[in-house]
């Protein structure tokens, strides 16, 4: 009998150590271990991430030379599925004048149009830099 108790000390000393070790940390290393790892930003509000951090680090408007680099190039650089090409003010002139002036047009790039996504790949673009984007590429 005395052997079990001596066997039930120990595990229970073990365990008693075990548990203040664990209960050691402080209350900033539990926080920091529960905090959330990001943020969800709802368009047309306010983000925290989206602050002056993010115009910062490059979260500010895109320039339309910017926007058709990164995202319009790679159909409207070559023409892919009957896209205007870039600098092709003739074809993009006779579209403005189809469809009803640049303001359609930006309304089609918006909205998306034919095999075009709505905003073409850049969904994160205002409209400001869609138009921005319309005008660089049309020489319109």
């Amino acid at each position: 009998m005395n052997l079990i108790k001596k066997i039930l000390v120990a595990q229970t000393a073990v365990l008693a150590l075990w548990a203040v070790s664990a209960q050691a940390a402080t209350n900033d290393d539990i926080a920091e271990r529960l905090k959330p790892v990001g943020e969800v930003c709802i368009q047309g509000e306010e983000c925290a991430a989206a602050g002056p951090a993010a115009a910062a680090a490059g979260g500010g408007a895109l320039s339309g030379e910017e926007v058709v680099g990164k995202f319009c190039n790679a159909c409207h650089g070559t023409g892919l599925l009957d896209a205007p090409k870039v600098g092709d003010t003739a074809a993009w002139q006779a579209r403005a004048d189809e469809k009803g002036g640049l303001d359609v047009l930006l309304a089609n790039a918006i909205t998306g149009i034919n095999a075009m996504p709505p905003k073409g790949t850049c969904a994160s673009c205002s409209d400001d830099e869609l138009m921005a984007a319309i005008k660089q590429m049309s020489g319109l």
